[in-house]
């Protein structure tokens, strides 16, 4: 049985792959649960599973998990081992009780724990894209050191790796990544000014936290893993293309070099990624609803509008500079976007933030997680500056 520990539990990721154990508890335990703020859900969870630790972000959170925990009667001896910080986040995920660890956590939050676990040579499924886009070339050389494969999350790399089972990586021409296309895929540009947070929260396809969507709206999000996807496979920028593919159907494609191109195709339903990480190299069956091909239906496909979709862009471009540049894209995006959530400034001003912050900072090579941080400290910096310059 394999012991499970959820970086993240009690977002999205995290409550699907608690879905996944729940109707698998012959292969899989929880080992431990790692969350924010969300006391209410992870004590929730905790009283389901039953993990050996729970770590918190705070120590205000965890003194309200604690309270969550009296309240609902759960005797002191059948607690599990409380903790908060990121050393407590990096002990859970390095322990030697845990077998698989799920990164999930949205931000660089997650980013030094993962890359312990890697350097450890856990199995590591990754839905935390920060961890390459951030710090991609340390942590690859950290799973080449330990020798050890981490296993792609989202949809779309999880497409991609299965679709790579097909060949060998040397006949492979190149990657292409399907995206939705947001809920402004046929919105004029000149309408962004007046985009309002409810308006770009309402996704046509995913249920997800409010960075992702809004990121997805942006095509921030198909930004990002275009960079993940060089790491992970080792492609260049120029061999990884993006296609709008509204039915969100076919997750990912790959096309060899005798013009063969092999799909992965599948309801979207993030637990059927999360369990294919959780049991490779093996298959097994899942809740997800099968397609159904006697029902008539459509798939198009369109290249993706850069000059309208400006940050989609601007991650290729970071990509080619190398070093902290995606970090400080990262960074940036991440400061822009709780901006325009919280009313500080429009729409289309979270790609003229990123764009700025790009130009501000200079782009380094840093070779510990330290210097990682380092970096999306500036950049952060620099991206609040440019969003007080814009203030509505």
């Amino acid at each position: 049985m394999k012991a499970v520990t959820v970086l993240g539990s009690t977002g999205s990721i995290g409550c699907s792959a608690l879905d996944v154990v729940r109707h698998n508890l012959h292969r899989f335990k929880i080992f431990s649960l790692a969350a924010g703020a969300n006391t209410d859900r992870l004590a929730e969870q905790i009283l389901e599973f039953r993990p050996e630790a729970a770590v918190v972000g705070t120590e205000s959170a965890l003194k309200s998990l604690t309270g969550r925990l009296e309240e609902a009667g759960l005797p002191r001896a059948d607690w599990p081992e409380l903790a908060w910080g990121g050393q407590a986040l990096i002990d859970v995920a390095t322990a030697e009780g845990c077998g698989f660890v799920l990164s999930a956590i949205v931000g660089v939050a997650g980013l030094e724990a993962t890359y312990e676990a890697i350097r450890r040579g856990k199995q590591v499924g990754l839905a935390n894209k920060e961890t390459l886009v951030a710090g991609g070339e340390l942590v690859m050389a950290a799973a080449r050191a330990a020798g050890t494969e981490l296993l792609p999350v989202d949809s779309e790399h999880n497409g991609a790796h299965q679709c790579l089972r097909a060949g060998r990586r040397a006949e492979v021409r190149r990657l292409i990544l399907t995206a939705s296309g947001g809920p402004f895929r046929e919105t004029p540009a000149g309408e962004f000014p007046s985009v309002t947070p409810e308006r770009a929260l309402r996704h046509p396809t995913w249920k997800m936290g409010p960075r992702i969507t809004i990121d997805s709206a942006t095509l921030m999000n198909k930004g990002f893993e275009v960079i993940e996807a060089c790491w992970l496979f080792d492609f260049s920028p120029k061999e990884v293309d993006v296609v709008i593919h509204p039915q969100s159907t076919i997750h990912a494609m790959v096309e060899y070099n005798d013009g063969s191109v092999i799909a992965q195709i599948s309801e979207p339903d993030m637990r059927m990624p999360i369990q294919y990480a959780m049991t490779y190299p093996e298959r097994h069956e899942t809740r997800v609803a099968a397609l159904d091909w006697t029902k008539a239906r459509s798939w198009t496909f369109q290249p993706p509008d850069l000059d309208k979709f400006r940050l989609l862009r601007a991650s290729y471009q970071a990509l080619e500079a190398g070093g902290t540049a995606t970090c400080t894209l990262n960074a940036a995006d991440e400061v822009a976007v709780e901006a325009f959530l919280a009313g500080g400034i429009r729409f289309d001003q979270i790609a003229d933030v990123v764009e700025e912050t790009l130009d501000r900072v200079p782009v380094r090579r840093p070779d510990t997680v330290a210097g990682v941080l380092a970096a999306d400290a500036e950049s952060r910096d620099a991206a609040v500056r440019a969003v007080r310059a814009r203030r509505c």
